[in-house]
């Protein structure tokens, strides 16, 4: 039978303690007290019976909510469909509403999003804050679920009746008062199927700058940190910027790099994140300002698909102080982004790059989705999202996958 919003419907609300058998028992009881001859119009798909129009049901700490609309009913079979649930919540000590109505859900209104807020700890009142918004702005939380608990919480709400871009810009400012991450995305089909993440690498992939492990070995560190860190704010001009910093380091053996790619530390959780992107059929790739040298061996070990840096001259063995060919600036960054996704076959829409420093905000500017992952303040207020939690894999909770997801197929490996 196609329900139309005309229709008599029955909300059942069911709220208790959880235990195997309590959704097949309601189900019966409705099954034993519909009779053929009470379906308002027969039944659907040649059957008899009432409708189930939705359905959903939600288990925290062994309390479970189970909602059910049901439709297509008589009054009179109404009546004993509400007889037969009552008694069986009786016998299995559940809590129950019963609410008669006319209708389907309202037509859902076209604007729709996905608001991902995330925490470490997660408060009560930061999600006051957003449900406030909601509120003020006249969009409804359609869906909620939580996408990981520990180290970081997060929560998903699915959100109607307000454009993304508006969301996204009050719930950016609110986040960045009160201390939580908001990501906030169309929802619908652009948040499924295969896409391309292109990350940076210093402070990104890795805790550290490779120049300055570099610049340790010429006894340079402090000198060439200070210029990073006002390149990476955005206060120098990227190339020149490393120009003068690789220029510290003429001199120096080749060996060095050997020693600075195995001195590298991962970043928590980029293990993880590469692995479950790869996992999910999507594609990974590195564009960085620092070296190749180090980068490639990088990827290669994780399996990341494309790496794009700079490289350095080494002439008899030692460093002069010089990269070979063009700089991998912030225009670069985003040229790179471009090249991938064609070689790809995905529009840039398609696209998630990630990133901490100002010659970054090109290639956020261009993906799709844009995050800035524990970044300058002129990067968190130019991207589309922030994550300021220190565990990359934090980026999969705003592509919809939880970590219960992870675990379980970490686990289907091992």
């Amino acid at each position: 039978m196609i329900s139309t919003p005309a229709q008599p419907t029955l909300l059942v609300l069911v709220t208790g303690t959880d235990r195997p058998g309590l959704s097949a028992a309601l189900f019966a009881a409705v099954r034993e007290a519909v009779g053929a001859g009470d379906v308002v119009g027969g039944g659907g798909l040649g059957t008899e019976g009432a409708e189930v129009l939705d359905v959903e049901q939600v288990v925290v700490r062994g309390h479970i909510t189970l909602a059910v609309l049901l439709g297509g009913l008589s009054p009179e079979a109404s009546d004993r469909v509400e007889a037969a649930l009552t008694a069986r919540a009786v016998d299995l000590d559940l809590h129950l509403t019963l609410s008669r109505g006319t209708g389907d859900q309202a037509a859902r209104p076209l604007e729709r999003a996905v608001v991902t807020v995330l925490g470490a700890p997660l408060l009560a009142t930061h999600l006051a804050t957003v449900t406030d918004l909601f509120s003020t702005l006249g969009a409804n939380a359609d869906r909620v679920r939580r996408m990981s608990r520990r180290p970081v919480t997060t929560v998903e709400y699915q959100v109607s009746g307000v454009s993304p871009a508006v969301l996204r810009s009050r719930l950016a400012a609110a986040a960045a008062s009160e201390g939580f991450d908001v990501s906030v995305s169309p929802a619908g089909l652009a948040r499924h199927g295969r896409r391309l993440v292109v990350m940076d690498v210093d402070s990104t992939l890795i805790q550290d700058e490779v120049i300055e492990l570099l610049a340790h070995h010429a006894g340079r560190e402090a000198e060439v940190a200070a210029v990073t860190e006002r390149a990476m704010r955005g206060e120098l001009d990227f190339t020149a910027s490393l120009h003068e910093r690789v220029a510290t380091l003429a001199g120096l053996p080749e060996t060095v790099i050997d020693e600075v790619r195995a001195a590298v530390r991962l970043t928590p959780g980029a293990r993880t994140l590469v692995r479950t992107l790869k996992r999910l059929g999507f594609t990974v790739a590195v564009v960085s300002g620092g070296f190749i040298e180090v980068v490639a061996p990088l990827a290669a070990e994780l399996g990341i698909d494309h790496a794009h840096a700079n490289r350095l001259e080494v002439v008899d063995g030692r460093l002069t102080g010089r990269v070979l060919g063009d700089v991998v600036d912030r225009a670069e960054k985003a040229r790179a982004l471009r090249r991938f996704a064609e070689a790809e076959g995905l529009p840039l829409s398609r696209t998630v790059a990630i990133g901490d420093g100002a010659n970054d905000l090109d290639m956020l500017a261009v993906a799709g989705l844009g995050v800035a992952f524990n970044a300058k303040p002129t990067v968190r207020a130019q991207a589309d999202t922030a994550l300021n939690v220190p565990y990359l894999d934090a980026v999969l909770f705003l592509l919809g996958v939880t970590r219960e997801e992870i675990e379980e197929a970490d686990g289907a490996t091992r």
